[in-house]
């Protein structure tokens, strides 16, 4: 019943993200962070959105908003995942070391946390590229240093083949930490939220629990697209402009990576308003879907009440104003 429902509802741009035993929802005006705090308390933080396409148009045009969205995701993301830690402090870490006490004397609260936040989103794209670009590249041409005369197109083949390994090997291993099995079920009660606000249910924790946890806009199949593009981008670009040397490769890899994100974007917004009318559109999440099965698990009750409010937080006033 779920899915037919889902199959003729309204399309909603509302968004969210797992947290530390919480969630954030963002909407077309507000962003809701809902924590679940140790006495088992509701805490909710809600704040206006400022876009920065509305003070630079240029940075809202296809295939560039999909970079400014990513990185302006990230950076919001991270905060939020600060902020709910925040609840959940780690009792090794009660007594601040040396390095925090140097901090918080040389930057103030507002620097200190700017500065986390720049270093955390650094840390956290440079990560991503490295494992399924980088690497995958550099592996490539280390494996084929004792083949020389193997075929360009093979070479692609066996680069592309190795990004996928690596991301799927990736989320395989994350999805065993024991830690990250909670955030995943609140993953799964945002995506479960979002499909029940979509199918026009009220939202009850019954309703909610009925929709499935796999979302075609997550974030998961959002990376593996990016991979994806970036296999057939480089693909045509190694055909037009054949190139061997590793390093090469990898700089090309990253000069090309914007416009990979932006056409990954893109592709995404067409999904979002086709997945259920289009067989194409369903198709092509089909496996990033089945890669949700690593980041999704079945929501608790009390984590289903946690993303229902972070959805009634962020709802916006005027009907129908969050359409995608």
């Amino acid at each position: 019943m779920a899915d037919k429902n889902h199959s003729c509802a309204f399309r909603t741009s509302i968004g969210g993200q797992a947290l530390i035993e919480g969630i954030m929802m963002r909407g077309p005006e507000k962003q809701a962070i809902v924590v679940r705090d140790q006495e088992g308390n509701l805490v909710e933080k809600v704040e206006g959105l400022k876009f920065i396409k509305d003070r630079y148009p240029i940075l809202g045009v296809p295939l560039v908003r999909g970079t400014v969205n990513f990185l302006a995701s990230m950076v919001s993301g991270v905060k939020a995942l600060m902020y709910s830690a925040e609840f959940y402090p780690d009792d090794e870490a009660a007594q601040p070391s040396k390095f925090d006490l140097w901090l918080e004397k040389h930057f103030s609260d507002k620097k200190l946390e700017s500065l986390i936040i720049t270093l955390a989103v650094i840390l956290g794209v440079g990560m991503s590229v490295f494992l399924f670009m980088v690497l995958p590249t550099l592996l490539t041409g280390g494996i084929l240093h004792f083949f020389p005369g193997f075929p360009l197109w093979g070479r692609n083949v066996v680069e592309g083949l190795l990004k996928v390994a690596i991301f799927v090997l990736y989320l395989a291993v994350c999805s065993r930490q024991s830690d990250i099995y909670r955030v995943f079920q609140y993953h799964g009660a945002e995506h479960k939220t979002i499909f029940c606000y979509e199918a026009g249910l009220p939202l009850t924790v019954e309703n909610v629990r009925k929709q499935p946890k796999h979302h075609p806009r997550c974030g998961t199949s959002f990376l593996f697209v990016v991979i994806f593009v970036s296999i057939i981008v480089s693909s045509i670009v190694f055909g037009i402009w054949p190139m061997t040397n590793a390093l090469m490769r990898t700089g090309v890899h990253l000069l090309l990576l914007p416009l990979v994100v932006g056409i990954t974007y893109e592709f995404n917004r067409w999904v979002g308003r086709h997945v259920g009318e289009s067989g194409l559109a369903k198709i092509l999440t089909a496996p990033g879907m089945w890669l949700q099965n690593f980041t999704t698990n079945e929501p608790e009750d009390g984590m289903i009440e946690v993303a229902i409010r972070a959805m009634e937080l962020v709802l916006p006033e005027e009907k129908g104003k969050d359409e995608w």
